[in-house]
């Protein structure tokens, strides 16, 4: 396959990548999913994770059939970035889409929550140990030889459950020569340590080349000594090389000199000589140590293969295990059946993105459903189960956990989709052909409009399941228009056998609806002491939600100061209700009394 056919990759970025990694390292590359090998061969990171996804995910992509969806994806998938053990785990999260079929969503679910039940059950002290092994392996740019440390680091910890029973089965010893000659080999040169006869050759010839380097001092000591005729030279050179250096007598005898012209010469050729020599005796060891250490490898090739592929692949499950862990998340059901059969439902689900914002303790979950969902017990407070309608219209007070609600049902669906546990009490997902996320766009004009509905309506239009999540569609066309275009896709979604959460302050003016369809309801319930407004997140099903304005206006009333301003805002309470505004204020100031 030409680099060219690969989405993203065109003649540039295909040169370059041949230019630095090879054709077939370049293909590999892309269809193995590797960033790290792609950035460093100078792609921009962000580009090469995008390339990445399409080649090893591309009909995962597909689903995401707008820009409001693309982006809810990539703000999901660094909220489990945050918990890769490695910059490669990373990298593989990065690249992940929502997977074609259920079974391998079933087959990723199986792995993550083997692996979070396996970490969940190490001693702090085995965690430590984990995870210090990978960052180990990541400061070494995770090579072979990382790997395969790693690997032996891993087996002494003594974990061997869940995703580490890939390691547990490693022959120990085997991975230990091979750690050895790994260690031992370096860019086809055998490292210091690795054989003892080669450090000493190593050794020798560095101090004979100090000596050579200093032959004219040499030469000045030995007559300062007394030595002068041919015989006493010959035999003070000698004490002397054997007693600074660990060169053999034999060797330093073959090597002097036996027609030098004088003193300085005959030193300088029996040093050019050994020199010579230990180079020669160097190579030939080097060559004999490399030639066993690569018979090591090679008797532990499958083994250390084994390692390398077990290594990254425990780390992707372990990173996906811990954002399971932290964010206490459960499996999802798949939703199987024809068009009768589709639903999406949650109970006790929370926002990914307020718990990553610390808001996690005060958070409402939620539980909410659409289609032929098994919903029949819900948590206490909830009003009512939800009905089996496969679309819904949700109204309510403003600030009222509306658009959160949307981002939720967003990012379970994408989780179980890409066969990872969702962030729920439980959860029941029908997987889409496209989803269709649309947040709330405030721009009033013509284009903004069609460009919304270009986005919209043909996913909706196509063949195959779609989700359809609309915020607030009424905030890019006047009031009247909205309602009329809100209804047209209420009514073409159920056409269409699509599920759907429409957004709107126009519930009153979407009547009559479909009886696929219902109307959902979120409440304010008041102001708290603090003049703060107090909502009932958790929707009601089947009734219409309001935005009490009159709370907002008690607000303004009991925070003026100046006379005027706050005669201004009594005029208001006057026309949204002095009644209910009045009754708010006392409640408040019965609750700052209490």
């Amino acid at each position: 396959m030409r680099l060219e056919e690969y989405w993203g990759v065109g003649p540039k970025t295909s040169a370059t990548l041949v230019e630095q990694l090879g054709r077939e390292r370049a293909r590999q590359a892309i269809e193995t999913g590797d960033v790290r090998t792609l950035s460093d061969a100078g792609l921009a990171r962000g580009r090469a994770t995008r390339i990445l996804r399409r080649a090893t995910g591309g009909s995962g992509m597909d689903v995401l059939a707008t820009s409001d969806a693309r982006a809810a994806y990539k703000q999901l998938l660094e909220v489990v970035v945050e918990h890769a053990v490695t910059e490669r785990a990373a990298d593989q999260i990065r690249v992940l889409t929502p997977l074609s079929s259920r079974e391998a969503m079933a087959e990723r679910l199986d792995d993550v929550l083997a692996a979070r039940e396996a970490w969940a059950a190490l001693e702090d002290d085995d965690r430590d140990t984990v995870l210090a092994a990978y960052d180990r392996y990541d400061d070494r740019d995770g090579s072979e030889h990382a790997a395969v440390e790693t690997a032996l680091a891993l087996l002494e910890a003594g974990v061997d459950s869940g995703p580490f029973e890939a390691v547990a089965t490693l022959e120990q010893e085997r991975l230990t020569d091979a750690a050895r000659a790994l260690a031992a080999l370096d860019d086809g040169r055998v490292s210091a340590g690795a054989d003892d006869e080669l450090d000493r050759l190593r050794a020798t010839l560095g101090a004979i080349e100090d000596i050579d380097a200093n032959a004219a001092e040499l030469l000045e000591e030995l007559r300062s000594d007394g030595v002068r005729d041919v015989g006493q030279f010959r035999e003070a050179v000698e004490d002397h090389l054997l007693a600074e250096t660990s060169v053999t007598v034999d060797r330093v005898r073959e090597a002097m000199a036996s027609d030098a012209a004088d003193a300085t010469d005959f030193i300088r050729t029996t040093l050019r000589t050994l020199r010579a020599d230990l180079t020669a005796a160097i190579d030939e060891r080097e060559t004999t140590v490399a030639s066993d250490l690569e018979e090591t490898l090679e008797a532990a090739r499958p083994a250390v293969d084994r390692a390398v592929t077990a290594v990254d692949d425990i780390a992707l499950s372990l990173s996906l295990a811990r954002f399971a862990l932290a964010y206490d998340c459960t499996r999802p059901a798949y939703v199987e059946g024809d068009a009768d059969a589709a639903a999406i439902s949650v109970v006790g689900a929370r926002n990914l993105t307020l718990a990553t914002d610390g808001a996690d303790e005060s958070v409402q979950p939620v539980t909410y459903a659409l289609g032929e969902h098994g919903v029949h017990t819900v948590p206490e407070g909830v009003n009512a189960v939800p009905g089996t309608e496969r679309v819904s219209v949700l109204t309510g007070a403003n600030s009222g956990g509306k658009t959160t609600l949307l981002e939720t049902l967003c990012q379970i669906v994408l989780l179980a989709m890409m066969g990872i546990p969702v962030p729920a009490e439980r959860a029941e997902v029908t997987p889409v052909d496209a989803l269709v996320f649309h947040r709330r766009h405030a721009s009033f004009n013509a284009g903004v409009l069609e460009s919304t509905l270009r986005s919209i309506v043909p996913p909706l239009s196509a063949e195959g399941r779609t989700l359809m999540l609309v915020d607030e569609f009424e905030a890019i066309t006047e009031p009247g228009s909205a309602a009329e275009l809100l209804h047209g896709l209420v009514r073409l979604a159920v056409d269409q056998d699509a599920l759907g959460v429409f957004v709107t302050h126009l519930a009153d003016d979407l009547a009559p609806l479909p009886a696929e369809a219902r109307v959902d309801g979120i409440f304010a319930e008041g102001l708290n002491p603090d003049l703060e407004l107090q909502v009932d997140y958790q929707p009601r099903f089947d009734t219409v939600g309001r935005s009490t304005p009159e709370f907002i206006v008690s607000r303004l009333v009991a925070n003026a100061t100046d006379r005027r301003e706050r005669a201004g805002f009594e005029t208001l309470a006057e026309a949204v209700g002095n009644e209910a505004v009045q009754r708010t204020l006392a409640d408040v100031r019965w609750r700052e009394r209490d």
